[in-house]
């Protein structure tokens, strides 16, 4: 198969509000781009934004359970934590 690993969770960070991003999509490419280019009430106040971190799923299931996951943990610090282990 050309990619067992079609879904991605994503983390993106804008230096200008010194704020993360998680979000879930098939392409991150296209999408850090959209955030950039358009964004929604948020992400257009925090242009440009980096990708700093993303993790592969088989299925959009897992990758929204992930998604969750890690919004649920409402915390700063394990998301660097996160971060930092994957570099």
């Amino acid at each position: 198969s050309k990619c067992d690993f079609m879904f991605s969770v994503y983390i993106l960070y804008s230096a200008m509000l010194d704020r993360f991003y998680i979000g879930q999509t098939s392409n991150v490419d296209e999408r850090i781009a959209r955030h950039n280019r358009d964004g929604n009430k948020f992400t257009s106040k925090g242009q440009p934004w980096f990708l700093v971190y993303s993790e592969k799923f088989p299925t959009k299931e897992l990758a929204i359970q992930r998604e969750r996951q890690i919004k649920n943990w409402k915390s700063k610090k394990m998301i660097l934590q996160l971060i930092n282990k994957a570099r």
